[in-house]
């Protein structure tokens, strides 16, 4: 709705309200907020220096820990994207002329890898085709004989699909003495990523997918023998912001002003993890691993195919394979235009071979997903599906 108001000066202006259509956010993120989560963001700011604003804090790291599954102190949330996540742990980690060891599967393993070259790192790549996953063997063989002093690996590789184990990767890692970065951007909150349990040494993730939350934090968990990597290091972080041991200070030790924090997307995150937690995270857990199984069931029943095998499904981010003779684009257009449903199609290797669907949060539920197939099923028709 467009008004004519006069200005502070006096002058006439248009100004013209907010009015977001109605949206179902299937993609891959970012993904359906509860009401809650809004009410919380609407809620009057307070300084970025408050006391108030610690305190919320205080219980965001504390239910953070949780969703981990760690016992780090040094877990904090970085003012920016999932992508300021990555570039915090990448250049708090990676000094010049450091061997970096990269598991290349899609493309966010591309892009740590990419952020660790710009941080002066040399880097080494182990590559599979993107939707495949690393075995046991892979990690040994490929660390053991570049004896790297930084290894990163995604372990929900949104551009796929696929989940990837971790355990033999962090294993083989420690064995060398080096430190484990991994991206759990797409698995944080909707998934159990057990970092601790793993042996992951530096976490990050994002808000606007399994957490629920719209996008513009970073929740980030650091073990205590990158702590002492982090300690030792011999050359000043050349990125200000992202420097773990400023923003230590500012969120856990001292509270001296750093940068002025998104007071709103705190709230909102606090409540988004008051959700999991009164929920029940192993229960939140499962019931996205349910809705994920009921929808594969529905896309088989449809006759399509998964792209990634079952065990290494990611729960939350699914990848059903294009069916011959489908327009994507007509897919995906029916759906918005009809629907009001969001998806991602493929990019890279899989364009157009892949759908990317997220079952996340609000709509992780056996409603949701019979509410999606019925009007995927449409869809496909409309995109010139025989099935």
């Amino acid at each position: 709705m467009m008004s004519t108001a006069m200005n502070a000066v006096g002058v006439e202006s248009q100004s013209v309200s907010i009015q977001p259509p109605e949206r179902f956010l299937f993609g891959p993120g970012p993904t359906q907020v509860d009401p809650r989560v809004y009410s919380a963001m609407s809620k009057p700011i307070v300084g970025h220096l408050d006391p108030y604003f610690f305190k919320v804090n205080e219980n965001v790291v504390r239910m953070l820990r949780t969703v981990f599954g760690t016992k780090s102190d040094l877990t904090f949330v970085i003012s920016g994207t999932g992508s300021a996540g990555m570039e915090a742990a990448i250049s708090n980690f990676v000094e010049p002329g450091d061997k970096v060891a990269v598991f290349a599967n899609g493309y966010f393993c591309d892009r740590m890898a990419e952020m660790a070259k710009r941080q002066g790192g040399e880097v080494v790549r182990l590559e599979k085709p993107w939707g495949e996953v690393f075995d046991d063997a892979d990690a040994a063989q490929l660390i053991k004989r570049e004896r790297p002093q930084v290894v990163m690996y995604v372990t929900a590789e949104t551009s796929t699909g696929a989940f990837q184990q971790g355990k033999a990767i962090c294993a083989a890692a420690h064995e060398v003495g080096a430190i484990v970065i991994a991206d759990c951007v797409t698995s944080l909150g909707a998934m159990p990523v057990q970092i601790d349990e793993t042996g992951i040494d530096v976490a990050y993730s994002c808000t606007q997918k399994g957490l629920s939350c719209p996008p513009g934090l970073a929740p980030l968990t650091v073990s205590a023998r990158a702590v002492q990597k982090l300690d030792a290091r011999k050359t000043a972080n050349e990125s200000w912001y992202f420097d773990l041991k400023l923003l230590k200070d500012y969120y856990l030790n001292s509270h001296r002003y750093h940068h002025t924090a998104p007071i709103s997307m705190f709230y909102g995150l606090h409540e988004a993890l008051t959700l999991i937690e009164e929920e029940g995270a192993e229960n939140r857990w499962e019931r996205h691993h349910r809705a994920q199984r009921e929808f594969v069931k529905g896309i088989e029943a449809l006759g399509l195919k998964m792209l990634v095998p079952e065990a290494h499904r990611i729960w939350n981010l699914n990848t059903p394979c294009i069916p011959e003779g489908v327009d994507d684009v007509k897919v995906r257009r029916v759906l918005m235009e009809e629907h009001g449903i969001e998806i991602m199609g493929g990019f890279g290797p899989l364009a157009g071979k892949v759908f990317r669907v997220g079952i996340m949060g609000p709509l992780a539920t056996e409603e949701g997903v019979k509410f999606f197939l019925g009007a995927f099923e449409k869809a496909l028709k409309a995109g010139g599906y025989k099935g």
